[in-house]
């Protein structure tokens, strides 16, 4: 690999090692496996074909498929010279698929006479509708899952830990009905396991084609008219471990890679939800981080320890979301039965991946080191006991005070109060006793409700 310190881009660079994994399935010579995959398992179905001539025994078979299975940086580069300037006595083809096409022929076994028969009767898009969905089903399956599953995990983990950590709520940026740290992280544990969920439908519903230069399988017919080719289609492509798309242009019509990458959008906003509350509790002092030794946190200010896991977190998944918007924008459209510009576009979905997994990684990090500061939790609770009002007034309400709600109104709103304020006006109400004692046994801490309970509503931990 290159230096990444001369990279042009930061995912190849500075966060080379955090996208590494997607290397497998982003990179061009990734790309290159994936398309000599199907031009091999295409050339093994065709010769299961009773109408063709072509027969091919198990070894050969094997040797055959040695050819991804076996796939090495030395092939990926003979690929790209037989495209870019010749080689193998083949003149540079300036067509990266039919590059594909003549490597696989270099990887004929001897005595197997089948150079013709490979790419028969297909487009390029035939090919590269099914590799860039098996680049992707297994990009999701295999790094992107797992590490939206990891942050899932982590906050199942924090929600546990701390279910009964009481901790002052905020709607409208005010203070408001207690909560526990422990139930905020179970809410966004929750959002991600569902939405982990759409990203694995998504994910298995992913569909190719195989229908020719406009869909019409007219090449295939031309040769074997008495061949069902829709059927054989239907069977390749769901042979490869995809649904099967039956109508389309020369183009896969795309609508199954937007939804996988909506399902991502919808995945990061919760991630993003996330990390701006996640900033706001490390900012109000909520949250502590535990700090590395000799890590710098400020390059002025050496008291500082900043949340920048979050801050990276959020701007990766802002990146990735505004990507992956426009891919799902764009792959989905085409001029008439079919244009060249999403050739390029869909490049670029490892890096929209790739913005996903620093972002993934990066919220785990954060996550990893916060430590909630129950002590400013509960000063705060204490400083605050105007929150206990909704509860007053509640209580008011089920004995049949009809001015409950303006009584608290007017001691609260707007003033500062103390609990002693409370106990007065519990004092002066015409209530039973027992009434009073509950009124007076409400504070700011106790007022949570089942918070900590809900935090059971989590499914267990695991794989899926």
């Amino acid at each position: 690999m290159p230096d990444p310190l001369y990279a042009v881009s930061p995912l190849d660079g500075r966060y080379a090692g955090r996208t590494e994994p997607l290397r497998e399935y982003a990179s061009e010579a990734a790309l290159m496996r994936s398309r000599t995959e199907v031009e091999v398992e295409y050339l093994l179905t065709l010769a299961d074909l009773d109408a063709t001539p072509l027969s091919i025994d198990d070894g050969d078979r094997s040797e055959l498929r040695s050819l991804y299975e076996e796939f090495d940086a030395e092939d990926a580069d003979l690929i790209k010279r037989i495209e870019t300037e010749g080689a193998r006595g083949y003149a540079a083809t300036n067509h990266d698929v039919k590059a594909i096409e003549y490597f696989v022929r270099e990887g004929l076994p001897e005595g197997l006479d089948a150079a013709n028969w490979i790419h028969f009767g297909l487009t390029s898009e035939d090919v590269n509708n099914l590799a860039h969905r098996l680049l992707v089903r297994d990009a999701l399956a295999d790094v992107i899952e797992p590490a939206i599953r990891d942050v899932r995990n982590e906050l199942a983990d924090l929600a546990r830990e701390h279910r009964d950590v009481p901790m002052l709520a905020r709607t409208h940026g005010q203070p408001a009905t207690p909560t526990t740290f422990g139930k905020e992280m179970a809410v966004y544990a929750g959002r991600l396991a569902d939405l982990h969920a759409d990203v694995r439908v998504a994910r298995q519903s992913l569909a190719g084609k195989l229908g020719g230069a406009s869909g019409t399988y007219a090449a295939h017919v031309a040769a074997y008219p008495d061949v069902d080719w829709r059927s054989f289609a239907r069977e390749f492509v769901e042979g490869l471990g995809l649904e099967f798309t039956p109508l389309t242009t020369q183009v896969n019509p795309c609508d199954d890679l937007a939804r996988a990458f909506h399902a991502l959008v919808r995945t990061n906003n919760v991630l993003l939800d996330l990390e701006l509350d996640a900033w706001l509790y490390v900012s109000d002092r909520y949250l502590g981080q535990e700090a590395a030794e000799g890590e710098t946190g400020s390059s002025t200010m050496p008291h500082k320890v900043n949340p920048i896991d979050f801050e990276n977190a959020e701007g990766n998944l802002s990146k990735a979301n505004s990507d992956l918007e426009f891919l799902a924008t764009y792959v989905t459209t085409s001029r008439l039965q079919r244009d060249l510009s999403d050739s390029t576009v869909k490049r670029n979905i490892g890096a929209a991946f790739a913005h996903c997994l620093i972002g993934y990684s990066k919220t785990l990090d954060g996550l990893g080191k916060v430590v909630p500061n129950e002590q400013v939790m509960r000063e705060e609770l204490e400083d605050t006991p105007e929150i206990i009002g909704e509860a007053v007034q509640t209580i008011l309400r089920r004995e049949g005070h009809g001015d409950a709600y303006e009584r608290v109104k007017a001691l609260t709103r707007g003033k500062s109060v103390t609990i002693e304020d409370f106990h007065d006006l519990f004092a002066d109400l015409d209530v039973p006793e027992d009434v009073r004692e509950e009124l007076r046994a409400l504070t700011p801490a106790g007022y949570t409700g089942v918070a900590d309970d809900l935090v059971e509503e989590l499914e267990p931990e695991g794989d899926e």
